[in-house]
């Protein structure tokens, strides 16, 4: 397995946030079906999706889990010559309490407008847990890859403390990492979510992953990279989210 391999189709997951869901059809047996969903990552680095009851893809998955999420980078004009992941994956219905509450957490940050779906329909969470990877970085560039998430370590209190004091506190800073990474900046931009290699910035509906010059190890090196970032002059490169 590419380890580079591995690290480009990790930041693919966490840079895009909506994929192409595929299950095996109950009505149309043999059939494979698609449908687009949001997802965000969990404390494992997995896929979460909030899906509906009643929807065709969650009849699927109770009857046969297994499913994979195909995951591309936006805006590309030519699609077969930018990354693209396959996650093979077998999903899992969330039914304890704590982990529900975890996930809700972690994702109504990412998709504020979900907490009404969530309420007032019937939605569950899943999460997708990952078998192998089928990374396509460019014309010639494919790889299986048997190990593509990584855990984030900050997830949890942690990871809320750090988002709501950014959020709270330094909306300049933000609003400087925006600036730098050439980011929409039609309606202020918020923190959802921090992991050991970058942060997730909410602007409207969109998000956006920005890498740091390093990956981050504790929390106080979370801190440093933030203030680094907040008095650069130029984005490290890497950091820089796709087009």
């Amino acid at each position: 397995m590419s380890v580079k391999a591995g690290k480009h189709a990790r930041e693919l997951l966490l840079k895009e946030y909506r994929g192409v869901l595929s299950t095996h059809s109950k009505a149309m047996p043999g059939f494979p079906f698609g449908s687009v969903v949001p997802y965000c990552l969990d404390e494992q680095g997995h896929p979460l999706i909030l899906i509906s009851r009643i929807a065709q893809h969650t009849h699927n998955l109770k009857q046969d889990a297994k499913c994979s999420l195909l995951v591309g980078e936006r805006g590309a004009d030519d699609v077969q010559a930018v990354g693209r992941l396959t996650l093979l994956a077998e999903a899992q219905l969330l039914h304890d309490a704590a982990k529900i509450e975890a996930a809700s957490q972690r994702y109504y940050r990412y998709f504020p407008d979900s907490q009404g779906h969530h309420r007032v329909h019937d939605f569950d969470f899943w999460r997708l847990q990952p078998v192998r990877g089928r990374y396509i970085g460019g014309f010639g560039a494919i790889h299986w890859l048997d190990q593509v998430t990584l855990g984030n370590p900050f997830a949890g209190d942690s990871e809320i403390s750090m988002v709501e004091h950014m959020n709270s506190d330094h909306c300049r800073a933000i609003a400087h990492y925006v600036a730098l990474a050439g980011l929409p900046n039609h309606v202020p931009a918020e923190l959802a979510g921090i992991d050991s290699e970058g942060f997730h910035l909410r602007i409207g509906q969109a998000l956006y992953w920005l890498a740091f010059p390093a990956p981050c190890k504790t929390a106080v090196e979370v801190r440093q990279a933030l203030v680094a970032l907040a008095h650069a002059e130029v984005w490290p490169t890497d950091g820089l989210p796709s087009a």
